[in-house]
């Protein structure tokens, strides 16, 4: 039961990385595309624990957990360019 759920679950998520992808490359303006982005890690975050949890190992989610950290980092510096034009004041 558990397989068919994971199988189900990583078509969902791979399915919404594609909609991101056109979103980030068809989309009308920069915030538009960072708000892709930060949904694109989100779903990683989401297919790196789903993989954790078919192979049966915790190394998956260490490493999504350096992936949130990245993807939280990275979110805020695009909010700050933004805003002010600058990462650096």
């Amino acid at each position: 039961m558990i397989e068919s759920a994971l199988i189900f679950a990583f078509g969902c998520f791979g399915l919404s990385l594609l909609m991101n992808l056109y979103r980030v490359a068809f989309a009308p303006g920069a915030p538009d595309r960072i708000l892709a982005l930060d949904t694109m890690v989100v779903n990683m975050i989401a297919l790196l624990i789903l993989y954790g949890m078919s192979q049966g190992t915790a190394v998956y989610f260490e490493a999504s957990m350096l992936f949130a950290m990245t993807g939280f980092i990275s979110s805020v510096a695009y909010a700050k360019f933004m805003l002010r034009g600058d990462l650096i004041e």
